[in-house]
């Protein structure tokens, strides 16, 4: 738990749609979880299922401007998605923020590794570390091409791209907090400063 009260209730509220023997068991296989509620948040890690708390309105709202952007020049043979479930392989299933699949796989889910092209995770307080190293290693293994990390924790929202290399490891393309313009997978600007100005007003406002 990450002592945030939202994150605590969202949790304690999906922990009574989970069979609690399944929390238990460290050998579970994506085949078993295959009646679990729809909505459920989870991932499935090393045959651990993990649930994961519903993410604040500003981390929502993150992916939806990554959404916007990427939409505007989404070339016809990609379709887009949001919170979606990826088969990493038998024991291990992610759920990044953003994914970008061929476009005849958007009535499918959850999504194989290999029809993903780009994964992107908008940190949380809870998934900082998995985010950073633990979700960098395995989508680098899964070969996941394009890994985009974006930190609304930082001082200044921050947008670090990732690109796979020849010998299978992430090599970082560029680290910016300013207004960024992005080639792969397509043209793509993100307008970074107007996110980081609009968490610091949800910061004011959230003050006694």
């Amino acid at each position: 738990m990450s002592g945030d009260p939202i994150e605590e209730e969202s949790m304690t509220a999906s922990l009574q749609l989970v069979d609690p023997r399944l929390l238990e068991r460290r050998d579970l296989t994506v085949d078993d979880l295959v009646d679990l509620p729809e909505d459920l948040h989870y991932e499935l890690i090393d045959g651990r299922l993990v649930l994961t708390p519903s993410a604040v309105p500003l981390h929502q709202n993150i992916s939806t401007y990554v959404l916007m952007a990427m939409h505007q020049y989404r070339p016809p043979d990609f379709y887009l998605s949001s919170d979606q479930s990826v088969w990493l392989d038998g024991r291990n299933e992610r759920r990044p923020d953003v994914v970008v699949i061929p476009f005849s796989k958007g009535l499918r889910s959850p999504q194989r590794v290999e029809d993903v092209s780009l994964a992107v995770e908008v940190i949380s307080p809870s998934s900082k570390i998995y985010d950073r190293k633990r979700k960098w290693d395995d989508y680098a293994r899964a070969g996941i091409p394009l890994y985009w990390i974006i930190d609304p924790l930082a001082e200044r929202v921050t947008f670090t791209e990732f690109a796979l290399d020849a010998d299978g490891q992430y090599r970082l393309q560029q680290e910016s907090d300013q207004r960024v313009a992005i080639e792969k997978p397509w043209r793509i600007t993100l307008d970074l400063p107007a996110w980081t100005r609009e968490r610091d007003r949800l910061r004011e406002a959230d003050q006694p």
